[in-house]
């Protein structure tokens, strides 16, 4: 009997420093590559500084591109897959078709990361790197980006088809869970819708709410109905901004203008419509340190959605195929 406790004892300690062998591996960490590919942030951001520069809406779709890869099955690079003879990719999908882009821009940095380190370092956390970089050359907040995510082999059209990116249509209510479903909460949510305080959104995204939506400010209706017609297929592309009031800053004039009932999409005017997250929405209007406070934690919880670590996934030498 005596012997038999001693055994398990010793198995049960066992097991525990196995499992917190496994779990620290898991995990991500700032310093991820600080031995084995210590230029790699300078090398990121010369790549972002100079996409940046030619074309200032670049930060919003690379900080969208991000967003995208995320709640696709994970933080895995998936997005940026082509399609193969095995699967069909990401790109072509509802949410991601004609509108996500930037895929050049981390193909360069891939390339230059390439060079420095071959084989080190992910194509998923170079998109996690390019998010806070692109936020950080309009004016935004810097925080320390956790690393060490794998990529995907494979992804998924109907994933991403699937519903679990809110379109633009979208009601509070699914708003909220959706970004539920991927462990953030409505705060989360609030802030990082903070995001549309920079980049822009095709007519056909917005058409239906400046010609006939009731919660929005006439004049603004007016004014934006020149670029973008009310026949369906007529200008379906024609782009406007987000926030018209300082499109190249990363600010709280969104949270403004949503008080203002200017907000483009109904997706972010649903957010200050006499709901749950009104109060949200004014608290950051007031504080910019408040909203870049909570956009900050909300960003580093979303690049830890399902993160491939440890001997999943792979190194892609190539962000657009698999190995």
């Amino acid at each position: 009997m005596e012997c038999n406790t001693h055994t398990s004892m010793l198995i049960v300690v066992l097991m525990m420093i196995l499992s917190s062998c496994c779990y620290s591996q898991a995990q991500l960490s700032s310093d991820f590559y600080s031995e084995s590919c210590p230029s790699l942030f300078p090398a990121v951001r010369r790549v972002v500084q100079r996409a940046v520069a030619r074309e200032r809406r670049m930060a919003a779709s690379l900080l969208r591109l991000f967003f995208h890869d995320c709640f696709v099955n994970g933080c895995d690079g998936s997005i940026l897959l082509d399609d193969t003879s095995s699967f069909v990719g990401e790109k072509t999908a509802g949410p991601n078709n004609n509108s996500v882009r930037g895929f050049e821009v981390i193909d360069r940095i891939k390339s230059r990361v390439e060079r420095l380190c071959p084989g080190v370092v992910s194509c998923a956390d170079i998109l996690a790197i390019t998010a806070r970089d692109s936020v950080l050359l309009l004016g935004g907040p810097r925080w320390s980006v956790k690393l060490g995510r794998r990529d995907s082999t494979t992804a998924s059209l109907s994933a991403a088809n699937s519903g679990v990116i809110p379109p633009p249509t979208s009601t509070l209510t699914n708003l909220i869970n959706r970004f539920r479903a991927q462990g953030l909460s409505s705060r989360d949510m609030v802030a990082l819708s903070g995001a549309h305080t920079i980049g822009q959104a095709r007519c056909v995204t917005f058409r239906n709410r400046i010609y006939n939506g009731s919660n929005i400010d006439r004049s603004f209706a007016l004014s934006t109905q020149r670029s973008c017609p009310a026949a369906t297929g007529s200008g379906d592309n024609n782009a406007a901004v987000l926030d018209s009031r300082s499109p190249g800053r990363f600010d709280v004039s969104y949270y403004k203008r949503l008080l203002n009932h200017m907000g483009l999409l109904t997706s972010d005017q649903v957010l200050f419509n006499g709901g749950s997250t009104d109060s949200l929405v004014i608290a950051y209007s007031r504080s910019l340190n408040r909203f870049y406070r909570d956009f900050v934690r909300a960003m580093i919880k979303m690049g830890d959605i399902s993160p491939l670590t440890g001997s999943n996934g792979q190194i892609r030498t190539n962000c657009r195929r698999p190995n």
